[in-house]
Parts: C-alpha cells; structure tokens; sequence
C-alpha cells in the first residue's frame, strides 16, 4: 500500500518492522484489509529491530509530511489523510510513529490519529462520554474543543475529522489545543461514568477508569506539543 504523504519521504528507505499483529501471517498481508482496533487497545505499541531508525524515520516522515501538505494544502490530500485510518486501519501509522515520545512532532500526530480512531470505532459511547464531560466539567474546554450542544455520535466524529484536519490546512497549535480540550472532556465523562458503575458493574467501571487516565495524559501531552509549537521547538 502507499501512503498518501509517500512523496514527501523524498525516497527515504522504508522502514521493515519485526512484529506480527494478532498473529497475523505473511499471505494474509498480500490482502490487506483495514485493521481495526477496539478502543480499549488504542496506544497499542509495535516492535522493531532498531530504536534509532524507527526515529529517525518516524521524524522524517512526521516533518515530510506536515510541510508538505501545509505547503501545498491540495483539499484531496488533506481528505486522504482525515479518512486514512478509516480506509487503511491503524497498523502503517503505528509501525511510524507509535514508538515516538509523546512531546515530538510524530508522537502528536500518532495521539490525534489514535483520538480520531476511538471515536470512529464506537461513537456512541464516545457521545455519551462527551455529554456527561461536559456537564460535569467546570472548565471552558468544551467551548475550546468546539462540539454543538447536544453532540451526539455523528457530531462528534464531524468534530474529531474536523479538529485533524485542521492540523493540515489550519492553525497547527489551536488544532492541538482544541484536541487536547476535547481529550479533557471525554476523560471528564469516562471518570464519572466509571463512578457509576463502580458499585454494580467493577468491570466495566475499571475500563472506563483506564480510558480517563489515559485520555487524561493525552490532554497534557497535546496541550504541551501546542506550546513547543508555539515557541518553533516541536521537533
């Protein structure tokens, strides 16, 4: 399969990765189909031989990419890029940038891809988490994030695509912050939707506690690669 962005690479090698997903054998992979992933495994990290190239190359990708495009915001590109992990799955990101350190350039991107994935997998539960965040949230980051009110699962996926390609052909440090702000709302509303499943359904409560903290540290970590932007130190 080639990337969209595989012109900007300028010919760089391509990065083999030793690692098998799900088992996943050799003529399987001849007929590639997208791979989804349940939200419960997003963040999933993938192996490879050598640390030092995976970031070299997931670097280079990264700035190939965002310059290219931001140079040049062709509407069809841009498109490519927003539904690409609906048409591909999320393997070929995650053998680039999921190995990255979150306050870099390919470690933003991977988290907002990720983000854009959660909610394309199953948004109803990501609606019924943003309407409970927000009413329980005492903060401007629903105002921030931009969602209508009510936001139920189409509106939040037309946000999410919205909040990604603003990356691409918008103000790259709002887009991070706006992601960031919806992150903090979501995670508002798996903390208390946790709390009401604590006593009857431990589980469930447990899952939804993991998705809080874990959407809790992506909020950081966006919120923080917007301010290295802002000062020209994401690298």
């Amino acid at each position: 399969m080639c990337l969209p962005w595989a012109a900007a690479m300028q010919r760089e090698p391509v990065l083999v990765v030793a690692s098998s997903v799900d088992g996943m054998s050799d003529s399987s992979r001849e007929f590639h189909k997208p791979v989804r992933r349940p939200a419960e495994l997003f963040d999933r990290v993938f192996s490879a031989e050598d640390p030092a190239e995976v970031s070299r190359v997931a670097h280079t990708t990264a700035h190939a990419l965002l310059a290219r495009v931001r140079a040049d915001p062709d509407g069809g590109v841009v498109e490519r890029l927003v539904s690409f992990t609906d048409e591909h799955g999320i393997d070929d990101l995650a053998e680039l940038w999921s190995r990255s350190p979150a306050k870099t350039l390919p470690g933003a991107l991977w988290r907002l891809y990720l983000v854009q994935l959660m909610i394309h997998d199953d948004p109803r539960t990501a609606a019924l988490l943003y309407e409970r965040g927000r009413a329980e949230l005492p903060s401007a980051d629903d105002v921030v994030a931009g969602a209508p009110s009510p936001a139920g699962p189409d509106e939040l996926v037309a946000l999410v695509d919205t909040i990604l390609r603003g990356l691409f052909e918008g103000d790259f440090a709002v887009a991070l912050d706006r992601a960031a702000a919806f992150c903090r709302v979501q995670a508002s509303g798996a903390t208390h939707v946790a709390d009401d499943y604590e006593a009857t359904e431990p589980e469930r409560a447990s899952a939804f506690t993991t998705r809080a903290l874990r959407l809790s540290d992506y909020a950081a970590d966006l919120s923080a690669c917007a301010a290295l932007w802002r000062r020209d130190a994401l690298t």
